[in-house]
């Protein structure tokens, strides 16, 4: 996918990652740490990380569509070289929400589960979570760098 209505569909597949990705992320901590939450929400975290792990390549292929439009800058290459990590940040944050799903369904079997098996996952999981979050903000602040640093650099009137 290149456009969308005259837009490059980067711009616009993008706002998926940034909304999918830290919503998964503060969602799978949630259910981590809190049982009654995980009862509830671990589907839906799963279903999150999912959804962000399928938009990851798309929304990268866009943007490299993209790259080769605008031409070459240094902000540019950093957003790119940032962008294209977010595929293990985001495998990493499903493999967090599959372990969830398989805590939750553990737990729905066998109640004497060790409680220290719990709190390992969680920290994993609180790891994988914030580490994706801040990844999100990373790439997107170098895309924000790369698309209007020289016109925010400059006073206006």
């Amino acid at each position: 996918m290149t456009t969308v209505h005259g837009l490059p569909a980067h711009v616009l597949l993008v706002h998926v990652i940034v909304v999918l990705a830290p919503l998964a992320a503060v969602l799978a901590i949630i259910c981590a740490v809190w049982p009654a939450a995980r009862r509830r929400l671990v589907w839906l975290v799963l279903a999150l990380a999912a959804a962000a792990m399928v938009m990851t390549p798309l929304t990268a292929d866009a943007g490299e569509w993209l790259e080769k439009r605008v031409g070459p800058s240094p902000q540019l290459h950093t957003h790119t070289q940032l962008g294209d990590t977010m595929i293990y940040f985001s495998a990493a944050l499903l493999i967090a929400a599959l372990a969830l799903g398989f805590l939750h369904v553990r737990e729905n079997r066998d109640h004497s589960m060790k409680p220290g098996l719990h709190w390992v996952l969680a920290t994993v999981v609180i790891l994988v979570s914030v580490a994706a979050g801040v990844q999100v903000y990373r790439i997107g602040d170098s895309g924000a760098a790369a698309t209007w640093g020289d016109q925010m650099a400059e006073p206006t009137g």
